[in-house]
């Protein structure tokens, strides 16, 4: 059996308020990403961003971060059509900035339409 990746008792956020429901769906997540988030993770797998750590679908306190990098706290979310709700997206990003973690937004068209521009708004939050 393999271990896992993520701890399940950490001090960083993960797994403190999580479900075997929720670790499923970010499973699910991770085998069928969208064709954006696909597209991303092509270029930031491997440490190919920067040299940088990154993971993606990870459960981290009540939520499921599209795409983490513990040693930056940053999280970035591919929104498409599931995020018209600008309230709940503003109330998940306070919470998450409560938790230490920074939130960086991109539209699913700009993944796919400008990957390079994308992948420098990345880069400019990294050295924050």
């Amino acid at each position: 059996m393999r271990a896992s990746l993520i701890p399940l008792a950490s001090p960083e956020g993960y797994g403190r308020g999580m479900s075997s429901r929720l670790l499923s769906f970010a499973r699910e997540m991770r085998r069928a990403p969208t064709r954006a988030e696909w597209r991303l993770w092509s270029a930031l797998r491997m440490r190919q961003c920067s040299g940088r750590k990154w993971r993606r679908q990870v459960p981290f306190d009540r939520f499921i971060l599209d795409f983490y990098c513990p040693s930056l706290r940053l999280a970035i979310e591919v929104d498409g059509g599931t995020h018209d709700d600008p309230a709940r997206d503003a109330a998940r990003d306070a919470a998450l900035h409560a938790l230490g973690v920074d939130v960086l937004r991109v539209l699913n068209d700009d993944v796919m339409a400008n990957l390079e521009g994308v992948l420098r708004l990345i880069s400019e939050r990294e050295v924050r």
